[in-house]
């Protein structure tokens, strides 16, 4: 997650522009080889080791957000928000949302604080079935 520095400056490329405009269309987490096909199916010739270069490259400058599935796949999402924040995601369809929520922190914190810990960071995700999905059964 971004912590508010502005990323290098950076060459722009057709790939990255393509990358990132894809990115913008989606607010779920999407896999490299995901991400590819999306691109490859909108007739575009991106090859699948440009989009792993240029989404690494986009997490190292805190331009998007990622996390492993249960496989160990790393996901990737374009998020809204530049300062510290969690999602909580459907695991049927993957849609996320984004929550900034004091009472996660203030609770990391305390815990840090009562095992004496300190320079404590900290990642959460919330998984569960969104309301369109959990209509469908």
């Amino acid at each position: 997650m971004s912590d508010g520095v502005a990323p290098p400056s950076r060459r722009a490329t057709r790939a990255r522009s393509l990358i990132r405009q894809t990115l913008d269309s989606t607010d779920k987490f999407l896999s490299a080889q995901g991400l590819h096909e999306l691109i490859t199916a909108q007739g575009e010739d991106v090859g699948l080791a440009t989009v792993y270069r240029t989404l690494q490259m986009f997490a190292d400058d805190g331009e998007v957000d990622f996390l492993r599935d249960d496989d160990g796949e790393m996901l990737y999402r374009k998020c809204v928000r530049n300062a510290h924040h969690h999602h909580l995601i459907c695991r049927r369809c993957g849609t996320t949302h984004e929550l900034a929520d004091t009472m996660i922190e203030s609770w990391a914190h305390q815990v840090a604080d009562q095992h004496g810990y300190s320079d404590v960071s900290h990642s959460i995700e919330l998984y569960g079935t969104c309301s369109d999905c959990g209509r469908l059964g």
